[in-house]
């Protein structure tokens, strides 16, 4: 318990002293400068971002996205799962933006033929998720957007992308199944209901979930990951 109970200590500690993203109804949500003008980047592109979602729940969870632009295509469009209106927000933010505030980092990236292939099967799974309904979002232990970005991204495993283990509820199960393939298809994954788990993967490692907090191992790029501080070892981008 104290690998769980620590780490989230701290991170809260953090969070106070930095304080929170208050008044998050007008914080800023321009570009952090993380992709440049589409214009010029003609390549295929394919990113995952994440951020610390707003309030006290950024303590312990982070907000992932997923932007995509076909080769040659002069802008970008990003992918949104949230709790207001429908679910799936299409370029509802700047593709870079900071989320209420908060800067994000660079979670996946492709680039060229590997992200022109990836794109349309990313547009499919988008287009077919199973949760797209009003009201069919929950913050705890899902569907939520970390569940909408890992569902998406399990419809293309060779790309290899990997959440942030703060990004609670990536494992809720979206499939239906409590015992299925991780998303890289590298490993198993054993849930229940996104309240607990375990998951052990090539590209996955080895990681413990309780109530959606989870710890982890890293063999293929060594590192550790801790709940609520997040991932710290060889970069995985």
């Amino acid at each position: 318990m104290l690998l769980f109970a620590a780490p989230i200590a701290v991170a809260a500690a953090l969070y106070w002293l930095d304080g929170d993203a208050a008044g998050w109804r007008t914080a800023d949500r321009s570009s952090a400068g993380l992709l440049p003008p589409a214009a010029q980047k003609p390549e295929a592109v394919v990113r995952v971002f994440a951020a610390r979602t707003v309030r006290w729940k950024g303590i312990v969870a982070t907000h992932c996205w997923i932007v995509v632009k076909p080769k040659g295509a002069l802008g970008y469009t990003r992918y949104d799962y949230t709790a207001w209106g429908e679910p799936i927000r299409v370029n509802g933010f700047v593709a870079d933006g900071r989320w209420f505030g908060r800067a994000p980092e660079l979670v996946f990236a492709a680039d060229g033929r590997l992200a022109e292939q990836a794109i349309p099967k990313i547009r499919r799974a988008v287009e077919t998720y199973k949760f797209a309904e009003a009201g069919d979002y929950r913050a705890w232990p899902g569907p939520n957007s970390n569940t909408f970005v890992a569902a998406v991204m399990a419809s293309v495993p060779e790309l290899e992308a990997k959440l942030p283990t703060t990004a609670v509820g990536k494992d809720f199960p979206y499939g239906g199944d409590w015992i299925a393939l991780t998303p890289s298809k590298t490993g198993v994954r054993l849930t229940l209901g996104g309240y607990a788990g375990l998951t052990v993967g090539w590209f996955e490692g080895v990681e413990i979930n309780i109530l959606g907090a989870v710890f982890g191992l890293e063999l293929r790029r060594p590192a550790i990951n801790l709940p609520g501080l997040g991932r710290f070892g060889v970069s995985a981008v």
